[in-house]
């Protein structure tokens, strides 16, 4: 019971000691902290592009918001220029409907007329190009004409020359006149409907008109009738 015992030495600085030492896993915490700082610091400076300053970032804002207005104003000038595009085009597709109709009329009427040629009396004289109506008035001195020329053999290409009215009657000093006109150049196809006016002599006044189709002015008759103008 009270053999031999070992000395007890006390160390009066070793709770102190142990106070003053970190545990490891902190050292080790810090270290890793310090060095991730130290490397985004690192990336930072040396790879990313340089942080703004104050100046720079409310610039930058200013710019932006340049740019937005900028593209507000844009997407307005497009918008109504689209619609202004729709716009044109339905105005366009308005036009074209009105011109197809119109064709459609025109081809219409080219047959109405066709008909009421056909149905005319034929030109008693004959001849390539016939005179199958005509009727003459004055108007102001001047000698008005609606003729209707129409070939029975018409080809596809049309007959061209001239029509010349030789017109005879009063001279207004009580003697007889006779008068040519000035040719009116015609084209005739299938039918041809003339319409306008001459002018006549000073105080003439027209009694009957001698209508002469030619291939040219003083040139080969192809077509001739005579017809009284109307009082």
């Amino acid at each position: 019971m009270f053999g031999s015992s070992k000395p007890v030495v006390l160390d009066r600085y070793a709770s102190r000691r142990s106070r003053r030492l970190m545990p490891r896993w902190l050292v080790l915490l810090l270290t890793g902290a310090a060095i991730g700082v130290g490397g985004v610091i690192l990336v930072q400076e040396r790879y990313l592009p340089p942080r703004l300053s104050a100046d720079a970032s409310a610039q930058l804002r200013q710019s932006f918001d340049t740019a937005e207005r900028e593209r507000l104003r844009l997407q307005a000038e497009l918008s109504a220029t689209a619609k202004r595009l729709d716009a044109t085009l339905a105005e366009r597709k308005a036009l074209a409907d009105e011109l197809a109709a119109g064709k459609q009329t025109v081809e219409r009427l080219r047959a109405d007329l066709g008909s009421a040629v056909a149905a005319l009396p034929p030109d008693p004289r004959g001849g390539a190009v016939e005179v199958r109506a005509a009727r003459f008035t004055v108007q102001g001195g001047q000698l008005a004409y609606d003729v209707v020329l129409s070939r029975d053999r018409a080809g596809g290409k049309p007959f061209t020359g001239v029509m010349q009215f030789v017109v005879a009657g009063d001279s207004g000093r009580g003697s007889e006149q006779t008068v040519s006109l000035r040719p009116v150049a015609v084209s005739v196809g299938p039918y041809e409907t003339l319409r306008g006016t001459l002018p006549l002599p000073d105080g003439f006044r027209p009694r009957q008109t001698t209508i002469h189709v030619l291939d040219r002015p003083d040139g080969k008759r192809s077509g001739m009738r005579v017809v009284n103008v109307s009082k």
